[in-house]
């Protein structure tokens, strides 16, 4: 039989009526329930955004409890594991096991050769404090011994909490062990407790339902409840217990909720096993579609957005739809939300490495913002160093090289390449000092954001600079001076800086054959001042019907191509 945990799938049979009967099992399940360290039942029936973050919270605030009793969970693990060494010279020793992320046996039967018993001990409690005292616990007690079980204090389990109750089910090892990878490691690990009748588990009060609704589960492949909270505790159950196909069950439950923007980030921020996160990826990549749909206008949300937590942020930033001014702006937004998040500069270093740098788009920034990023000590200046001269090689390269270079980025980095929805459309600039002050702008336009213009829309591109001032070209769908016909414009407009006049000659030109040669189209000679633009309203002559048809001699291969000369006239 294939084992669900490995093919993902496994068999949809319905073995309920062998759960929990003698006929039809071959070992006995002791499960015991101790407290928790902190109440974390969530009452109500309620399906509301606010039981969802109740149950997030709660658990968090488990987890954080667990970790301040760390100290003293391992010290009692110690005094446990002394009493099972010292019960070793009376009988066939109990043999204790945990799991963390796999099973680990812990026989204190056996002894390392050249190791005094003092020497052992102080191994062995290194060995406790690695462990997480959140983890499964378990005790096997010998064939026949089930008396024994019940009043000998040797078997004794790491957590120093007496049970609540102990609940005791027949179980087919068979059926668990082809539905947990978990059950299957602890069945024919090859020690002796892989051979004994009895085993005994420790779980968390508030583990409990989920648990006891996990191992029917592996018998009927369905769940008692459909509420979103329990199905949550479910899910985190079988990710310990590493059930894939109640992970994948529990994940398209939780799909058929609504989704907002608590749930997506509770998803996102869920401790799944990395071994098993691929059974709830239909569920994580929901989460990150949602968010960065629903914050694709980051400017309008940044406040909120800020307040994300790492996961949600990446979600958002690693959209191609994301509006925004220019990338400038996503790496100004990304370097804002890094000293709110992460106050300590080394800690900064680390998250720009590991998670952030991987979601700006750096070849897409101005050479200007590349400067800034080179003198930033935000991250590592080697890292820096190497993004942004990759990013000004792929600037300097002709548009098929470009395109080579971002095919032989690979899956996981072609994104870089890739523009967004900027309000200001990504430019290349060429800028010369002598023998006198120009520039070369390039700007490319696809057809459907020229067809988005009509009847009365306009696009900028990112600001350039010439002699120290600020310039932008604008593209419109407007009418001819008669106001009879629409017509594609372009304008040359200056920022708003100063109140000197600045005189500039400048060309527009666009490309009307694939051999990349431009024609020129006007000429002119402009004394610019603060806030003024000046250009053609029909830059082609042509109406917007003409312009914008499928026999266009404007558009190649789908894309416009323009460009503008600037000079500084002495």
């Amino acid at each position: 039989m294939d084992s669900d945990y490995s093919s993902g799938s496994g068999s949809n049979f319905d073995y309920g009526f062998a759960f929990n009967e003698i006929n039809f099992s071959d070992r006995v399940l002791n499960i015991e329930v101790i407290p928790d360290l902190v109440e974390v039942k969530i009452e109500g029936e309620g399906e509301g955004v606010n039981d969802i973050v109740d149950w997030a919270r709660k658990r968090k605030r488990r987890r954080e409890d667990i970790k301040k009793d760390k100290n003293v969970q391992t010290q009692n693990s110690v005094l446990v594991k002394n009493a099972a060494a010292n019960d070793v010279q009376d009988a066939d020793a109990d043999v204790v096991m945990q799991r963390e992320e796999q099973v680990v046996n812990c026989n204190v039967l056996e002894m390392e050769d050249g190791l005094a018993d003092d020497e052992r001990e102080e191994e062995e409690a290194e060995g406790m404090i690695e462990e997480s005292p959140s983890a499964v616990e378990m005790v096997t007690n010998p064939p026949g011994d089930d008396k024994a079980f019940a009043n000998d204090d040797s078997s004794m389990n790491m957590d120093s909490s007496k049970p609540l109750r102990v609940r005791t089910l027949h179980i087919s090892s068979p059926i668990l062990a082809a539905k947990s990878r978990f059950f299957y490691k602890l069945f024919s690990n090859g020690m002796k407790e892989s051979e004994q009748r009895q085993v005994t588990i420790q779980i968390h009060a508030s583990e409990e339902a989920a648990f006891m609704d996990l191992l029917n589960f592996m018998y009927t492949n369905t769940l008692s409840s459909a509420k979103r909270t329990f199905v949550l505790d479910v899910l985190m159950a079988a990710d310990k217990f590493e059930v894939v196909s109640c992970m994948k069950y529990c994940s398209r439950l939780l799909l058929n909720f609504r989704m907002t923007c608590e749930t997506a980030l509770l998803y996102l921020e869920l401790p799944f096993n990395l071994l098993m996160a691929d059974a709830v990826r239909p569920l994580t990549e929901a989460a990150k579609l949602f968010l960065a749909f629903r914050f694709r206008d980051i400017t309008k949300f940044q406040d909120e957005v800020l307040n994300f937590p790492l996961t949600g942020i990446e979600a958002v930033l690693s959209s191609d739809n994301l509006q925004i001014a220019s990338e400038d702006a996503v790496y100004d937004l990304t370097l804002k939300w890094a000293r709110m998040h992460y106050p300590k500069l080394e800690e900064r270093w680390e998250v720009w490495s590991s998670r952030l740098c991987h979601l700006i788009r750096f070849p897409c920034m101005t050479c200007r913002k590349l400067k800034k990023v080179l003198m930033c000590n935000e991250f590592d200046p080697e890292l820096a160093s190497k993004l942004v001269f990759e990013a000004l090689f792929y600037k300097a390269e002709a548009p098929y090289r470009q395109r080579s270079i971002a095919a032989e980025a690979g899956k996981d980095l072609q994104h870089r390449y890739v523009e967004r929805a900027y309000k200001y459309r990504p430019i290349k600039a060429l800028e010369f000092e002598t023998p006198r002050q120009e520039c070369v702008i390039y700007l490319d336009l696809k057809r459907d954001e020229c067809a988005s213009l009509f009847p009365a829309g306009r696009v900028y591109s990112q600001a350039f600079h010439l002699g120290g001032q600020g310039f932008f070209l604008s593209a419109h769908c407007n009418t001819d001076q008669q106001g009879a016909l629409h017509c594609f414009g372009l304008f040359l407009g200056m920022q708003e800086k100063g109140s000197a006049s600045f005189p500039v000659e400048y060309e527009f030109a666009a490309r009307i054959s694939p051999s990349e040669d431009y024609v020129s189209k006007y000429k002119g000679n402009y004394t610019f001042t603060s806030g003024k633009a000046v250009g053609y309203r029909n830059m082609f002559g042509v109406g917007w019907s003409a312009f914008l048809g499928e026999d266009s001699i404007y558009f190649i291969n789908g894309i416009l191509h323009l460009r503008a000369e600037l000079t500084v006239k002495e």
